[in-house]
């Protein structure tokens, strides 16, 4: 018998389907099938039905809807037609049927409220919306009233009336003063719910002035505030108490409607003196627990989600030691219809039957009516599969053309509900949605599931087979499930192969095939065991797994079920856990897991740590060599070898390793066999044939290797036939007309027998050849002559001795030898990219022409000639070669303005094919180097004399030359700049009208057609007076240089007070430093003298001189008391101070020259004094100024910054130094 049933959840490989879809029909949830089928329009987005709008923002009905094809959209606004391209102010968005109407460009909210309904229309049905209420928020303004005074008795009620404008939506009230400050409430003050405040009794402390009712309307995001109110409380006669009396709900009963899922609030406030306090309870019954809430001082009762179980008596009391009263509210809970099933959608084969149900519950009970495409049933086309009955649509029998959208609508007088279904009949041949050749891998005696997810309308049967031409599955072993899967409970690695799955109906047959690999499960062969250990001691758990060859393994230990601690104690090997050193806290059970992609497998084991006993101290030694070296079961192929360990020495041994001689073939060389554990005595060893055998055991402990074993025995294995073939097989040829193999000869003990030869076999390649085979000695190259040019050959070696041949090798293919390529590259283009890049296409030979491995083409280029110079060179051939059968390549580091050739060739093994025929290109102008050099000579009073010498690289045509200067002040502030432009042919300039003592940044660069080369900078000082210089002379320069400095030393004859500037090279750069030397004794104090006589001299020119400089004013204003000269505040205009702190800032960032008298390399000599304003400014909540003022200025390097300060005495000094 075959079985079928449904596949439970936790087989995850299952096809999902289609949550809303019911009936005999299932659509899966695959994206491509459900774009392919037809399908009726179905309402996906839409506004809500109570619609409220903000009249300043524009108007979003939103309508979005998804069919097959897709649907198109209609509108109705208060049940007609709507046409929106009558209203230029009314648009649709694109694919949707959204609209958006355009208020905030001239449109007025109110003309738009009504109501509006969607559709949504494909050929295959027809959709609709909810009734969407479009309605414009309102926020009026409070009347205008006048309010009198409240005169109150001290301990009499007062009820403060707040009466807000009526809004849309209702405004939410709340209690301020003019302080904008929320006014306490408490058990004796509170709001009611509707706005107004309620005093139990009144107290001398509620006399104030400022009662304001606020109401904040949401939508329009505004405040509306009701005039003051004033309260005035006297005392006139005593105060006496008073029993409670209800404020609010008034008599003693009161009804409430409220409706089903809605929020219940009962409110009972009380006057009374002491204030009452109030208590509710349910008559007959008790307040919903989880669902009852106390708000307001326990003035309001809350019940969230009421249903019609919360229907009844409420009563509250209010209570004080006078006595008390009560009130009773008798709620009624109604209900809008709600839904108890709503119409699902149906997808049916043609000739099926189906229902569409549509129950709904309310209070009073819904009434329930039809709609097809949005028509009222009773109205709409007639189908002859359709009838309705009450809530229920029975559909019979149906065809294509019964495809239709159903609207059921719910209703009653506090509301309806609109649900679409649609109906869609669908003839559809079979299709199946599981990946073809899906590989599927399952444990062996796990269940295997094999997916053949379907569809087609009429449902299709599906079958399975095995095999692509196999019989049908049947039997026991095999569950076929409903939605198409196979399932095999207990797979066997027979089981692996291939499955078809075929499905068909009436209108055609589809088939599938999926794979199934069963895999070996994984085993923990040898487990972890129980240890017990000393303290300080060394242990080790083994975790020795067996698994399936095409799985990937990962074994991860745990400890207590937990990841093993961060300790390098801890040693995780292949096969084992070390744990070194072991503490008490390493005590605990201790897991290895191993994991696959497709299963898990784990073993523990626990550890128990005990005590150490005391021990005299150890001497660990090398372990003794091995003895007793004995040999049994000798075969052919093997032999077990078995020794007694030597003493250990205090250090356990950890392995054996065992080695071997080969008498026959190596006498005296030992090689390496294998190596054991240490606790290991015996091992069975593999043999080759033809090997005089003899074995040693070498023991290793943590201290080192023992000595080898006295040699064991010998054996012979006899002879056979070799088991392997030469390795490393190859045939390339060394001329044109030969073919070289070779290939890697067996070593002796491989020949498993003496005579060893090799048999090498040969031909050529696609050509029906009979092997060419000769047998040559023990060597290890045979050269085949004449042979085409780089043509391949198939190859093979096969080793052979006086006992047989090895096992038939496998082929090889090589090439005879290569020749040098015939052809050169055709169609040679350049595309010159820049003045430093181009680019070269050529077309690829033809492949025969290569007569060899095409390794690639090489592109040879050169320069011809500077087109700026109009003078040649040696020509210095560059090379670039581009790998494989590219067409392109990129040449770079090219000179601009420069004339070049190329050509390409084509480079096999042997070398390279002909050069194609030279092509010459020329490269733009590019912008040009630096000036070679910059001198500046000939100071005077008011002028400087520069030379220079032009660029080494113009890269085109000179155009001109730009030449930049600016003063430097003492504080390293830079000056104006002046821009001057020099004709190209100049080498020399004179500059003249410059200022006495003063020193001048110069920035001098080239510049060509396309733009200005990099530029030079130089420094020089006018002199102050026209004496006549005596020039310094200095000589015996001498040098030291260390690691990261050098001593520089000489001798100097010349005036005195001289500066020195040294000028060294660092990586091909020059650059300029200067050195003052100045820093003796009796320098410094020259200087000081110097400079107090000057001070004297220039602070008289200073007082004279200065107009309007950064100074302090406070000491001149206490000396001259004039009121005039009081500096005037920019903000006010008021007279005030300057402050020291703040105009006497320092201004540069640095010194020029550091204290200690040398230059650090790249120091900057032009670096200016950042500073700027700008305010930053907020408000609190309170109103309030919170203010933050900055200062920042600007870094302008190349524009002078005209600074007022006078000249200083100091800076008069390092001028005249």
């Amino acid at each position: 018998m075959m079985k079928k049933r449904s596949i439970s959840a936790s087989k995850a490989s299952l096809v999902l389907f289609l949550c809303q879809v019911i009936s005999a029909l299932d659509v899966p949830l695959d994206s491509k099938l459900l774009e392919e089928l037809s399908q009726p329009p179905t309402i996906t987005q839409q506004s809500p039905k109570d619609y409220i709008v903000d009249p300043r923002e524009n108007i979003v009905i939103q309508c979005e809807a998804k069919g097959k094809p897709p649907p198109s959209f209609s509108w109705t606004r208060n049940g007609t037609h709507f046409d929106i391209d009558k209203d230029a102010q009314v648009t649709m968005k694109p694919n949707s049927g959204t609209l958006v109407i355009n208020i905030m460009n001239g449109g007025k909210a109110e003309v738009y409220e009504g109501v509006y309904q969607c559709t949504a229309r494909n050929e295959r049905g027809a959709a609709i919306s909810n009734n969407i209420v479009i309605r414009s928020s309102r926020s009026p303004l409070w009347t205008k009233e006048k309010l009198e005074p409240n005169h109150v008795q001290e301990g009499d009620s007062l009820v403060l009336h707040c009466r807000p404008p009526v809004g849309l939506p209702p405004p939410i009230i709340f209690w301020m003063d003019n302080a904008f400050q929320r006014l306490p409430q408490s058990e004796r003050v509170s709001q009611g719910l509707n706005g107004d405040l309620y005093f139990s009794n009144v107290q001398p402390e509620d006399t104030r002035e400022d009662y304001i009712c606020y109401a904040r309307f949401n939508h329009t995001q505004t405040i509306q505030q009701k005039q003051p109110i004033s309260v005035k409380v006297f005392s006139t006669k005593p105060v006496t108490e008073k029993q409670p009396i209800l404020l609010t709900p008034t008599g003693s009963t009161s009804t409430k409607v409220e409706l089903r899922g809605n929020v219940l609030l009962l409110e009972c406030i009380a006057a009374g003196l002491p204030t009452p306090v109030i208590r509710w309870i349910k008559e007959g019954g008790e307040l919903p627990a989880n669902r009852t809430f106390f708000e307001n001082f326990k003035k309001t009762l809350k019940i969230i989600d009421v249903s019609e179980a919360d229907s009844g008596n409420y009563k509250c009391v209010a209570r004080n030691i006078l006595g008390s009263v009560h009130h009773v509210i008798s709620v009624t809970v109604k209900a809008a219809p709600y839904w108890i099933t709503a119409p699902r959608n149906l997808v049916l084969s043609p000739g099926e039957d189906g229902t569409l149900i549509c129950r709904a519950n309310g209070n009073p009970k819904p009434n329930i009516s039809w709609l097809a495409n949005g028509v009222p049933i009773a109205i709409a086309p007639e189908d002859p599969s359709r009838k309705v009955d009450g809530d229920t649509i029975i559909f019979s029998h149906v065809q294509e053309r019964s495809s239709a959208v159903y609207q059921c609508n719910a209703s009653n007088e506090y509301g309806y509900l609109l649900a679409n279904a649609f109906v869609n009949v669908l003839a559809e041949p079979p299709r199946i949605l599981t990946p073809a050749n899906k590989l599927y891998q399952v444990i062996a005696d796990s269940p295997a599931l094999l997916d053949c997810a379907y569809f087609g309308s009429p449902k299709p049967e599906v079958e399975w087979f095995k095999g692509v031409k196999g019989s049908i599955l049947r039997g026991n072993e095999y569950i076929f499930h409903d939605n198409g899967t196979l399932e095999i409970p207990v797979a066997q690695k027979d089981s692996t192969g291939t499955y078809t799955c075929v499905a068909r109906n009436e209108l055609g047959k589809i088939q599938n095939e999926v794979q199934l690999e069963v895999k070996d499960p994984t085993m923990i062969i040898k487990q972890p065991e129980y240890k017990v250990i000393q303290r300080y001691g060394q242990v080790s758990f083994e975790c020795i797994i067996k698994h399936d060859s095409t799985l990937l393994p990962t074994v991860m230990w745990l400890k207590d079920n937990d990841e093993l601690p961060d300790d390098e104690r801890f040693l995780v090997g292949k096969d084992n856990l070390t744990i070194m050193n072991v503490t008490d806290k390493d005590d605990g059970t201790y897991t290895c897991i191993v994991n696959t992609t497709l299963d898990s497998v784990s073993a523990s084991a626990v550890l128990t740590v005990v005590a150490a006993p005391p021990t005299p101290a150890i001497i660990y030694a090398r372990p003794n060599p091995p003895f007793d070296l004995e040999l049994t079961g000798q075969l052919e192929r093997s032999v077990e070898l078995s020794w007694i360990p030597g003493d250990e020495n205090n250090s356990p041994i950890t392995n054996f390793v065992i080695e071997y001689e080969d008498g026959l073939h190596e006498p005296g060389v030992w090689h390496y066999q294998t190596e054991v554990p240490g606790t290991q005595t015996t091992v069975q060893l593999k043999l080759s044939p033809y090997v005089n055998y003899s074995f040693r055991v070498i023991a290793v402990n943590e201290i080192g290797r023992s000595q080898p074993s006295e040699p064991s025995e010998q054996y012979l294995t006899k002879s056979a036939n070799p088991d392997e073939n030469p390795s490393n097989v190859q045939g390339i040829g060394s001329e044109p007309d030969n073919l070289v193999i070779t290939w890697e000869s067996l070593k002796g003990f491989q020949s498993n027998g003496p005579g060893l030869q090799y048999k090498v076999s040969w031909r050529q390649k696609d050509v029906d050849d009979e092997w060419t085979s000769v047998i040559v000695a023990n060597v290890s190259k045979y050269i085949v002559s004449g042979t085409p040019t780089f043509v391949p050959y198939e190859i093979k070696v096969q080793a052979l001795n006086d006992l047989g041949y090895a096992p038939e090798p496998s082929e090889v293919i090589g090439h005879s030898g290569e020749d040098l390529p015939m052809v050169a590259p055709g169609n040679v283009q350049v595309h010159v990219i820049n003045s430093t890049l181009a680019k070269v296409h050529w077309d690829p030979v033809p492949l025969k022409t290569v007569r060899g491995h095409l390794q690639g083409y090489k592109v040879y280029y050169w320069k011809v000639q500077n087109l700026s110079r109009r003078s040649r060179r040696h020509v210095e051939k560059k090379i670039l070669t581009f790998r494989g059968n590219k067409t392109f390549g990129m040449l770079p580091g090219l000179e601009p303005y420069s004339s070049y050739k190329l050509n390409v060739r084509v480079v096999n093994g042997k070398g390279e094919g002909p050069a194609s025929p030279d092509k010459v290109f020329k490269t733009p102008e590019g912008v040009p180097s630096s000036p070679s050099f910059l001198k500046i000579t000939n100071p005077t009073l008011d002028s400087l004399t520069l030379e220079w010498g032009s660029p080494t690289h113009p890269n085109g045509v000179l155009t001109s030359y730009i030449l930049k200067f600016q003063p430097i002040n003492n504080t390293h502030e830079l000056g104006p700049l002046v821009e001057i432009r020099i004709p190209a042919n100049e080498s020399s300039l004179i500059l003249k009208n410059l200022n006495y003592s003063t020193r001048y940044k110069f920035y001098f660069n080239a510049q060509t057609s396309v733009g200005s080369g990099s530029q030079i900078t130089e420094e020089a000082v006018t002199i102050m007076d026209e004496v006549q210089p005596l020039y310094p002379r200095i000589r015996n320069v001498t040098t030291a240089a260390a690691e990261t400095y050098a001593n520089i030393s000489w001798e100097y004859e010349g005036p005195d007070h001289a500066n020195f500037y040294v000028e060294y090279g660092v990586a091909g750069t020059m650059a300029s430093r200067q050195v003052d030397i100045a820093t003796q004794g009796w320098f410094i104090g020259l200087m000081c003298a110097v400079a107090l006589l000057i001070l004297i001299l220039l602070i008289v020119c200073f007082i004279r001189r200065n107009k309007g400089g950064k100074y302090p004013v406070k000491e001149k204003e206490d000396a001259h008391a004039d009121p005039e000269i009081q500096p005037m505040k920019e903000d006010d205009g008021t007279f005030g101070e300057y402050s020291d702190a703040e105009d006497h800032k320092p201004l540069k960032k640095g010194s020029r020259t550091p204290s200690d008298r040398t230059v650090k390399k790249e120091d900057s000599d032009d670096s200016l004094v950042d500073y700027g304003e700008g305010v930053n400014g907020q408000f609190n909540e309170d109103g309030s100024f919170i203010g933050q003022y900055s200062g920042k200025k600007e870094k302008e390097p190349a524009e002078g910054n005209e600074s007022s300060e006078a000249p200083s005495p100091v800076n008069a000094m390092n001028s005249f130094v």
